[in-house]
Formats: structure tokens, sequence, C-alpha cells
């Protein structure tokens, strides 16, 4: 028999309908659904049927004698037992089960990686409903939200459903089904995504914008502007373009044609090596080769074309790492910075889960290694790859193309077509011998043309004398040397200077400082280079060496004056920006005692922010080789940018290489790699950094550095469960602080000891911290730390009972993090809120909240963030009644605070699981937690210790058996 509540109440068996009697007896028979297999009292039954009126209860006997009446065809039985009456039901035999259990095996049917099974289970669950949650029934009366199985999960599987139809390439089943979604929720954000995402794959841009349209208008009748995924969206369908970073097609690219002819097969090919790789001696032409091949593919994959130069063998600078490289592609997918994990394992995850479903072609260009390689090519069939490097691939990932000098007909037709026909008419032998001299590779063929072009009055027989009596030191670079030559002794010297450069590339200002000029004669200077084919500009007033030609500038020593003056003026706009960026951290960022002449000055937050992003790589690459007084303050500086991103292990990998001569700068690295170790949860390691910094600080007199590793102690301290310790730290802080009347530091400080006395109960003590705090940010402007100090004011207020006033706390702190662009804090913001709609009994509420802050985390790598929802989320579907859910929550918290060694969230996690199995009747296996949780509360030395003690004291389960 099935019993079917997703839509209007209604009973099969078979194909036949089973007649369920007047509304009293469906009543009945829905309390007896949600109790399936459970004794339900005649008592339960009349409070329900018949609210306040007692004496019916004599009536409960025969609507039961119904219902079996009307069962007794099917087999489906209504037992009478000690305790009240009970529907013994196969529980998959009701759909809401049933749809619990197709949504949590589509869960791991995803995290098996088959998403063919994914999508059929979420297909079959959101099949199920037919409506409303028992749209004829008034469920207040049978429980109301105790028991109300929220819109929220069909709109979260139907959801579910269409990202995996849109990943795996179905977009038509995802347009059509969310048609349908968005027609019944026109205001629902999420659907009209999933929508017009269907439809710009489908290729009809025009229906995306459509819908919308539609979108924004429902959403304006609400006061409620579209989010920005919408408004990105819209862009992208009216641009009608899809993403693509690559350069322009190479002028006169000649030949080639086998080459080309292979991987456009590969490329159309069904080979499970959905990439190509392109080897071969430096100046061979590798990456005009790559850029041509991916112009000629564009049509193969419309949803985009990205490249990157992972600078594999480009001189005086480092590889790029596999988490730099993932972080640039997935910028160029349009994560926004906030959203892009810390890790290389995550940012993997979130790249390959961008690519699925698309036609996306990556170009991987100047690769040092199939390890570096490796975790950026895409795994979807659908995508595919180019990559270029001086080494061999590996042949179980690629296709290989070995690119040797140009046969000798395809170099003359290659500098025949870059001179111009009319100049070199009748001169085959001449051009033979030139190209030859060239050593047939294209790049010194086109630097040659590049000179021939330059002098009109030279013949070849000229320029190649010049090439003869280059000198060059090897053979094939006899074209760079002639033109090199030509060089005025200023140019000559840009030339040189540029063979040392320490990053990728460098913006005119940036080269200004370099050769010491202003921005004008460096501009005219680059621009000479650029006409000879000596420099490339990769953008508007941005250049760059190619790496063969970067061999030969860095033939002569370093400039290291100029060198000096190039990192002066990275280290003094660098502070610059940071300064305005990141005002409040002024009092803890190291001095610059540096002076540069071009150094930029902002006005503002957002150009600020700009020039860190688009410097990035050159000021992590600087930072590797740089000497340690440069280093170091370049890598206290940049901190606070990766630690707003939340991208730690980047920061820490480049900071490891820095090799720092002084207390004070060493002072400074060990404080801030103590807060990038703990926030990835590495509490130990992070607590033993803190400690070397607070001694160097205290030898130093540093009282602002004491107080912030005093801080940075506390914090790991409380995270290994030594509370009492990092009181005693916060609190040494908070004076530090008082004493050279840091503001920040001092709202800081309280914070972080209203949090610590959350811990332990004393709630009204933390509330009280909490709003000084709050009214020291407010006062100073400090709009995040703001957000951190009423977010804990609202948690604590919570507490105490006092749900309506800290909602507004919790709604002002995700107001402010919006505005920041901090997805973490609004995050516990959102998780907060639902913790208030939990506790005063709005379930629904709590779920949705819930779901918004998960969405919120989503790509974070904050452990902390993780175990928050993962304990929060647990409770509310305790209340909820779902306890299998529950205690998969409780699992994941326990596994977050293995990883981490955080004392808190394990005791949390134990007990949750202790309770949750005992609820389950799991007795035995709830044991070891009731053990555990007890003996964590002992050495936190917090009071749930004794309550533990006395909560197993009156089961006469085995849970009260020590």
């Amino acid at each position: 028999m099935e019993f079917r509540m997703l839509g209007p109440l209604e009973a099969w068996h078979g194909d036949t309908s089973v007649p369920l009697g007047d509304l009293q007896q469906r009543f009945i028979l829905v309390v007896l659904l949600l109790n399936a297999n459970k004794p339900v009292s005649a008592e339960r039954i009349t409070e329900v049927v018949w609210p306040d009126q007692p004496e019916r209860r004599t009536l409960v006997r025969g609507y039961i004698n119904k219902l079996r009446k009307a069962f007794e065809p099917t087999g489906t039985s209504i037992e009478t037992t000690a305790t009240g009456y009970v529907l013994r039901v196969e529980e998959d035999d009701i759909d809401i089960v049933r749809f619990d259990r197709l949504r949590g095996e589509a869960a791991q049917a995803q995290q098996d990686n088959d998403q063919r099974k994914a999508i059929d289970r979420l297909r079959e669950a959101v099949a199920l409903w037919r409506g409303r949650f028992l749209e004829d029934i008034d469920i207040d009366r049978v429980g109301g939200a105790d028991v109300f199985i929220p819109d929220e999960t069909y709109h979260d599987a139907l959801g579910d459903l269409a990202e995996l139809e849109l990943v795996t390439g179905d977009h038509r089943s995802a347009r059509d089904r969310m048609r349908r979604a968005v027609r019944t929720s026109p205001d629902n954000q999420k659907y009209a995504e999933f929508l017009m995402r269907a439809l710009i794959a489908d290729g009809d841009q025009a229906g995306a914008i459509r819908a919308f349209d539609t979108a924004a208008q429902a959403l304006a009748e609400s006061g409620i502007e579209p989010g920005t995924v919408l408004r990105n969206l819209a862009e992208r369908a009216r641009r009608g373009e899809p993403v693509s970073s690559l350069p322009s097609r190479p002028g006169g690219f000649t030949g080639r044609s086998e080459e080309l002819v292979k991987i456009e097969a590969a490329a159309a090919g069904s080979d499970e090596r959905r990439a190509v790789w392109i080897s071969g001696a430096h100046g061979t032409g590798k990456t005009g080769l790559a850029v041509e091949a991916a112009h000629r593919l564009r049509h193969r994959f419309p949803d985009g074309q990205l490249m990157v130069r992972l600078n594999g063998f480009t001189p005086n600078v480092a590889p790029m790492s596999v988490s730099d490289a993932l972080t640039q592609l997935l910028t160029e997918l349009g994560v926004p910075a906030e959203q892009i994990p810390d890790t290389v394992g995550r940012k993997a995850t979130l790249y390959q889960t961008h690519l699925y479903g698309t036609k996306t072609l990556v170009v991987l260009d100047n690769a040092a290694s199939p390890d570096q390689v490796r975790p950026l090519l895409p795994e979807t069939p659908e995508c595919f790859a180019v990559v270029t490097s001086r080494r061999m691939g590996e042949p179980d990932i690629t296709e290989h193309v070995r690119l040797a000098p140009m046969p000798p007909a395809d170099a003359s037709a290659l500098f025949q077509r870059l001179t111009g026909q009319a100049r070199v008419r009748g001169r085959a032998a001449e051009v033979a011998g030139l190209v030859k001299r060239c050593g047939y590779l294209p790049v010194s063929i086109t630097i040659a043309a590049a000179l021939l072009r330059k002098h009109d009055r030279w013949s070849l027989d000229h320029l190649l004398g010049r090439m003869d009596d280059s000198g060059a030191w090897r053979e094939d670079g006899a074209a760079i040397h002639a033109s090199y030559r030509e060089l005025d002794v200023h140019q000559q010297r840009v030339f040189r200077l540029f063979g040392h450069l320490p990053g990728p590339d460098v913006d005119v200002v940036g080269a200004a400082a370099l050769i010491g000029s202003d921005i004008a004669t460096a501009r005219k200077l680059l621009d000479d280079l650029h006409e000879v084919c000596l420099l490339e500009e990769v953008a508007p007033d941005r250049y760059q060496m190619l790496d063969s030609i970067k061999e030969y500038a860095a033939l002569e020593p370093r400039d290291l004056a100029a060198v000096t003056r190039l990192l002066d003026f990275y280290l003094v706009t660098l502070a610059n920006a940071v300064s305005v960026a990141h005002p409040f951290d002024r009092t803890v960022q190291p001095p610059v005692d540096r002076e540069s002449p071009l150094s930029r000055t902002f006005s503002s937050q957002d150009p600020a922010l700009a020039w860190i992003t688009a410097e990035r790589d050159n000021l992590m690459a600087a930072i590797r080789q740089a000497e340690p007084d440069h280093a170091w303050r370049l890598a206290a500086l940049i901190w606070r940018h990766f630690n707003t991103a939340n991208r730690f292990d980047d920061w820490i990998d480049a900071v490891k290489s820095v090799r720092v001569d002084d207390d004070f700068g060493r002072a400074h690295l060990l404080s801030r790699l103590s807060t990038a170790n703990d926030r990835c949860g590495r509490h130990a390691e992070a607590l033993d950094l803190a400690e070397q910094a607070l001694a160097l600080f205290t030898r130093l007199g540093d009282v602002p550095g004491e107080a912030a590793a005093l801080c940075a102690i506390a914090v790991s301290t409380m995270q290994l469960g030594a509370h009492d310790e990092a009181a005693r730290h916060y609190e040494a802080a908070l004076t530090k602080y008082e004493q050279v009347g840091d503001l920040r530091g001092q709202g800081h400080a309280l914070s972080l000891l209203g949090y610590l006395n959350e811990q332990h109960g004393r709630y009204a003590v933390a509330v009280r911290q909490h709003e000084a705090s709050a009214r020291i940010m407010r006062e100073i402007g400090h709009l995040q730390g703001l957000a951190h100090a009423l977010n804990n004011l609202g948690a604590n207020r919570q507490h105490l009972g006092m749900i309506d006033e800290a909602i507004p706390d919790h709604l002002e702190a995700h107001e402010i993090a919006l505005e920041l662009g901090d997805s973490c804090v609004a995050a516990y913001a959102l998780t907060n809120i639902a913790d208030a709609h939990r506790l005063a009994g709005r379930i629904p509420e709590a779920v949705h909240h819930h779901d918004l802050a998960a969405r919120a985390a989503t790509g974070l790598a904050d452990a902390e963030l993780q175990a928050r929802l993962f304990r929060d989320r647990a409770a509310t579907e305790t209340d909820r009644g779902d306890l299998r859910a529950a205690l998969r929550l409780y699992q994941s918290l326990l596994d977050v605070a293995g990883g981490t060694g955080n004392r808190t969230h394990e005791s949390y996690g134990e007990i949750g699981a202790a309770r949750t199995m005992h609820a389950l009747g799991r007795h035995a296996d709830a044991v070891p937690h009731w053990n555990a949780a007890e003996a964590v509360y002992r050495e936190l030395d917090q009071p749930e210790a004794d309550e533990v003690r006395l909560e197993r004291a009156v089961l006469t389960c085995a849970c009260g058996q020590r």
C-alpha cells in the first residue's frame, strides 16, 4: 500500500485508490503516518482532531476501525498496543520517507562521482511531489512546523537536479524543468539562475534575457534587486560571447599544417586523453602554434577558451604553482575571489565542477612538468586542453606533438610573409640562407623580419651580413643579437634589464621605476623594443619578454640598483594600497622606510584592491627572489589580501622561501604564519609560531606586536582546549592594546574574550564584552570588526533567550558582510539567524537560512566555519525529527574536529552523536560518544561535564553505563 503526502493526502493499493473517509478520519491517518510503526495514544489523536474537546476521545476507536476496514484488502494493519495505536507499514511506502531516502542516495552517488545515478534518484524524488505538502490538510492541527516538510526541501532537490543536468550537458531537460518551476515561483532567484544557464548553454541568449527580466519584475514587487549571479548571467547573455583569455591570433602564422591537423583530430576524437602536448626546444613556436590551434578550435568549444602562462622555463621567474594556476583559471571562469578555496584539492574540485557540462578549451603554456599540468587538465570529455612545454609529456595523459624547427620552405614563406613579397621577390636563395642562419626558428625569423622592416634601405645581404657579424651566443640567436646591436644604448639597457625582471611581466610605471626614468620615456623605450619584436605587449601598457629572448637578455650581470628601484616601487605602492584597502590594519603593518618617486597612491578601496590583484603574480615572484628586507616586508604587507580571500596556503607557500636576517622581520612573518596555519586548522603549529613571534616582539619592545602575538597564542590555545590559559593571554593582549591606544585591537580582544566566555556559559559577561567591542568598532568605522562583534553579540543573546534582540544583530552583520563581499562573515550571520529561528520553533525558516549559509560558504577553506555549519544544522535536523541526517552532520563535525584538534568542536560532536544514537536506539554505539563527551567537557573544565553525568544517571539503557 502506498501513502502519498507530498500533495493532497492519498492512499493507493496498486492502481486502486483507497477511500480515506471524512476530514476527522484523514486527520487521524496523518497522525499515524507521521508516527509510522510507533504507538500514538488516543489522547494525542484527540488533541489533534478535536482540540480542547477531550470528551471526544471515545470516538477515536470508531475511526480507527473504519481505517482498518478500508485497509483490510491491502494487508496494512493498525495494531492496538498498551500505549496506543500503531500503523504497521513499510516506511518506503510513505512518499515523504521515500523522498528523503532518494535524496540521500543521490547525495551519496555524487560523493562517489556517479552523476548518472544521482540524476536518476533526484528525478525520481522530485516526481513524488504533486503539490504542497498535505495541501488539503490543516497542518497546524497535526503538529505544524514540527512535522512540516518545507517547500525548501523540494526546491533544494529540484536545484540539485538542475545543476547535475547542466554539468552533464543535458541542458534541455534542465531548461524544460526550470521553466515549469519559474512559472510557479517567479521570484525564486535560484530557479531563474538555472533557467538562464540552461538557455545560454542551449544558445538562446534572448530567452535568457527574457528570463532575467521576468525574475527582476517579480523581485521588484517585493522590493528586491536581482542578485549578482543573475546580473552576471544577463550580462553574459547580452554580450553573447563566451569567456576568452586567448591572445590575438599570431600575425603571419605560416606552416605547421601537419601539426594543426593532428591537434584538430585529437580535439575532435573520443580518446580519453582530452589533451595534446606540444613540446620542442626554445624558439620553435610552441606558443604560436597553440594559440593558432586554439583560434581554429573556437567553434568546437563555444563555452570558453582559457589560457594561463605557467612560466615553466621563464628565466628568473619561478614556475607558477598549481595553486596559483587554478586561481587564475577560476578567476577567468568568473568565480569571485572570496569564493576561491584555499587548498589545491578544493580549487581543483571547484575548477572541474565549473568545466562540467561545458565545451571549454584550456591552453596551458610553458609547462614545467606533467606534475604541474595534471591537476589543470579538464576531466570532462566535452573539454580539451593544449599544453606547451620544452619537456615531453606523459603518454597516459596527452596526445603528443613534437615541434622541430620549421621546414626550410615554411621558414622562407614565414619570412616573406612578414617582410612583404615585394621586398624579397626573386631573392629565394638569400631568404633561404637567412632563415637557415635563424635556425629555422619562428622567433628568430620574426625578429629578423622586424629588423628588415625597420630599415627599409637594408638589403637581404646586408641583414645577413649583420647577423654573421653578430657574435651571437649560439647559432640560432643571430637574429636576436643582430637586432640587439641595432638598438641605441638606452634601448639596449632596457633590453638587458628585462632579462632580470623578477616577475612574468611589468606595467609601464613599474618599468619606469626599473629603468630609472619618467613614465613617458619608459613608454617610448618599451614601444621601441615592441616594434622590433623584442617585447610583447600582453595588455595595454603591460609588457613581457619571450623566454627564448629573455635567456639572451639575462646573459649580462643583473643591475642590482635597477632591480632595487623596482622592488622599492612595489613595496611603497603595496604599502599605500594596503593602507587604503585595509585602513584598520595600519597599526600592525611593518613600517616601510623606502622611497619611490613613481609609487602610486590611491583615493579609495576599489583602485587599491585592483592594483594588488593586477600585480599579485609579480609581487609573489618578488617575494621569492628579493633580498630579505624587501621580501619579508612585501610578504607581511600582502598577507592581508590573502587573508581576506581565505587563501592561506598560497601565501604560506610563497613565504617558505623568505630568509629573514633580522628579528623584527622574523617576528612579523611568524605572527602572520601563526594566523594562517590556525585558519587552516593547524592549531598546534600555529601556537608554536605565535610563541616564537611573542618572544621576538618582547625582546624588541614592540608592544603592538606583542599584543597581536598574544591574541594569536590565545586563539590557538583556545582551539586546543586550554581555555584558562587562553583567557590570560586575551586579557594580556587587551592590556597591551590599551597601553598603546589601539582601539581596533581592543575591540578585537574584547570580542575574542566574549567568545571564550560564551564557551563556558557566561553569557551575560560575554554580551557585555561583545557590546563593548561593537561600540568600539562602530565608533572607528571598522565594518568588518563590527560584523564579527554583532554576530557574536547576537549568538550570546540567543543563549539568554533574547531571540527578538538577536536577529537584528545578525541581520546587520549579514548586511555589512554583503557590502564588504565577505562570504565567510555572511555565512556565520546566516547560520546564526538559522539558530535563532530554530530556538523560536520556526523550523522551516531555520532550514532555509541553513541552506543560505551553506551556499555562502561554498568554496571557502575555513575549517572553523565548516564545523559551525555542521553543528548548527545538526541541531536543527534533530528538532526537525530527522535524526539520521543529524547523526551524519555530527559525524562530519567530528571529522573536522579530528583534523584540526579543536576540542570545543569535538565536545559538540561527541555529545550530539551520543544523544542522537540514543534516540535512534543504538545504545551500544552511543556509549563511546557519551564517554568521550564527558571526558572532553571535564578536560575543558566546563559545567556540561556534570550535566552529562546527571543525564546519563537516569538512563536505564546501556547509555547510562560507564
